[in-house]
């Protein structure tokens, strides 16, 4: 099984601040607003280097959005920047009447996503962002594992004509993907091939997917693992072609069961290849404070949780 490095812990949002400090180079047309977390965005670089093109609207956020709408008349390119709590929930009308409905090319940008938000609480963790925006029209939605896969997403997101949804993170993770990473929209990544089960898995649980594998190695088990950036459109074809070769899959998501990933699979698969599938996500539940580290434990979203759900569904392949 082909291992991955970990070059050095870094947070996905700074992945984001330096795509889109590079594309602020690259294209006049790049505008950046921000919601009163230019800091936390990491959207500092662009401020500091592009100030014509950057928009602090404050704690408006449904204002940030109908801002944004209008400025793609013109012909920009509009980033958004706040928490996914607040990019999504707070302002889920303008999203669908101003930037979905109209199909404006908006790229709503969002940091602080899922349980590793941390000590803020639930009231932040969102867990329920991924399901909001797959099932707007004409949206499409991202959910990167790492610095490099985020930094690559946010250049990609500006060539696609059309509204995005970026979700990214607060706390440092592995970064091990390739920094000079060609990312395309909508097409798995296939990280390791094996024949005993699928695991198919979005942002952070990506790295702890492929910590999961490891180990199911040494205890015998083959897994193959997909690295699902793209929520919507989803790679279908990867999908099947995989599960048709393992019998099974696991699908492991920082976000509820309900509407996520998982759900997206599972469409997929009872359309065309019924198939044993694991969830490795929240079970309809809020979050609550603690240490990033200590909630993905509680909450059944690591390494351990991805083996004993690769266990389960593959006694479920063998009934």
């Amino acid at each position: 099984m082909k291992k991955y490095t970990d070059s050095g812990k870094k947070d996905t949002r700074s992945g984001f601040g330096a795509g889109l400090e590079e594309l602020g180079k690259k294209n006049e047309n790049v505008v950046a607003l921000c919601a009163d977390l230019t800091g936390s965005l990491k959207m500092d670089a662009f401020k500091e280097n592009h100030p014509e093109r950057f928009f602090q609207v404050g704690i408006a956020e449904a204002n940030m959005m109908s801002m944004a709408a209008g400025m793609t008349i013109g012909g920009k390119i509009p980033f958004t920047g706040t928490f996914a709590n607040f990019s999504t929930g707070r302002v889920y009308d303008q999203i669908r009447q101003s930037v979905a409905y109209s199909g404006k090319n908006v790229k709503i940008c969002a940091s602080h996503a899922g349980v590793t938000l941390g000590e803020d609480g639930a009231t932040h963790q969102i867990l329920e962002d991924l399901g909001l925006m797959k099932m707007l029209p004409g949206m499409t939605v991202i959910n990167t594992c790492d610095y490099n896969q985020t930094k690559a997403a946010t250049l990609a997101v500006a060539e696609y004509d059309g509204p995005v949804y970026l979700r990214f993170g607060r706390p440092k993770v592995a970064n091990f993907t390739a920094e000079d990473q060609k990312f395309e929209i909508g097409k798995a990544v296939m990280l390791t091939e094996g024949k005993d089960v699928t695991i198919v898995a979005t942002g952070h649980l990506v790295w702890e997917a492929l910590q999961a594998a490891e180990q199911l190695e040494e205890a015998g088990v083959s897994a193959e693992v997909i690295n699902i950036h793209t929520i919507k459109p989803l790679d279908d074809e990867a999908i099947l072609k995989s599960v048709k070769k393992t019998g099974c899959v696991v699908t492991a998501e920082e976000h509820n069961y309900l509407g996520g990933l998982g759900e997206s699979v599972a469409r997929v698969l009872a359309e065309n290849h019924p198939t044993p599938q694991e969830f490795v996500a929240t079970q309809d539940t809020f979050g609550e404070s603690g240490t990033p580290e200590q909630l993905m434990e509680k909450y059944g979203l690591n390494a351990d949780a991805i083996i004993k759900a690769t266990k389960k569904v593959v006694k479920r392949k063998l009934k």
